[in-house]
């Protein structure tokens, strides 16, 4: 198991989409989501391999992959790196990935 790297902008999207759950349903919902992010860490952390690289052509970032947060529509994109997996960023399944991702090199 790789030890984890978060990117600013990883934690950025992390907590700005905890606290809209925890406005809009609730501090319950607002912990059920981070609990999500942090199940799917763990499984990336253990099969870094097994995550989609749908967008790493189209973006030019080698090895880019991304996994589903269990219960909320966000994707977490990731790099596996020879001692570390770097988290790059937590986004919502309908923004527009590529816009997003384009100023993360």
């Amino acid at each position: 198991m790789k030890p984890l790297h978060w990117r600013r902008p990883a934690r950025h999207d992390t907590m700005e989409a905890a606290k809209w759950y925890g406005r809009e349903a609730g501090h319950a919902t607002g912990e059920r989501f981070l609990a999500a992010v942090d199940t799917s860490l763990a499984r990336i952390a253990r099969h870094p391999s097994a995550g989609s690289t749908r967008y790493a052509l189209p973006l030019h970032l080698d090895g880019l992959r991304f996994w589903p947060v269990d219960g909320f529509p966000y994707l977490v994109f990731y790099v596996e790196r020879e001692d570390r997996i770097d988290v790059w960023r937590v986004l919502h399944e309908k923004r527009d990935i590529p816009a997003w991702m384009g100023g993360t090199k």
